[in-house]
């Protein structure tokens, strides 16, 4: 896929799937008025916004990763030419939910509603349950060798301390492709 056309299609998914996610769903619960209550106090609302800015962050690299390294796009209908690995795919392997729920969380900080916390766990296990149920079976397919022995390697949902390196780096230290 040229990047140009790569750029664009992921520039339209992150306004779909993120925006409608992470901003729609909460605006319509909360119309961003904020509550009252413990969260209410200025360091939730603090981190809250680090929360915010820290997703929105790590889902902008990622998208930018997918363009790049991948050849493609995160959303399924264009997906890479190349399995993304690099950045902070080497300590987790999906960075991108997790990041959709960390600004989730961040809203819910922010403006001290705990409603959007139940949303943030409902999305959360929807990403799980996707993840299981089809991309990573997706990616065994069009990846083969390569996405098993990556995820066999870095963790789904929990970051490892030390950053994945492919090929000899990573085998020499016990967490590249040949550690099990």
């Amino acid at each position: 896929m040229r990047r140009r056309a790569a750029a664009v299609i992921s520039a339209l998914w992150f306004v779909f799937a993120p925006g409608l996610i992470a901003g729609v769903v909460p605006w319509w619960i909360t119309r961003w008025r904020a509550g009252d209550g413990w969260l209410a106090a200025l360091p939730a609302r603090v981190v809250g916004l680090a929360l915010i800015v820290a997703g929105t962050v790590v889902l902008l690299g990622a998208f930018a990763r997918f363009v790049v390294e991948g050849a493609g796009t995160p959303t399924p209908l264009a997906p890479t030419e190349r399995l993304v690995v690099g950045g902070l795919y080497r300590h987790v392997r999906n960075p991108m939910y997790l990041a959709v729920v960390a600004v989730i969380v961040g809203e819910a900080l922010l403006l001290a509603r705990p409603v959007l916390l139940g949303w943030a766990a409902v999305m959360l296990a929807a990403f799980a349950a996707f993840v299981a149920g089809y991309e990573e079976r997706v990616l065994v397919a069009r990846y083969g060798a390569a996405y098993e022995a990556y995820r066999r390697a870095v963790p789904a949902w929990w970051p490892r301390r030390r950053a994945w390196h492919q090929g000899t780096a990573g085998e020499r230290d016990g967490t590249g492709p040949a550690a099990s």
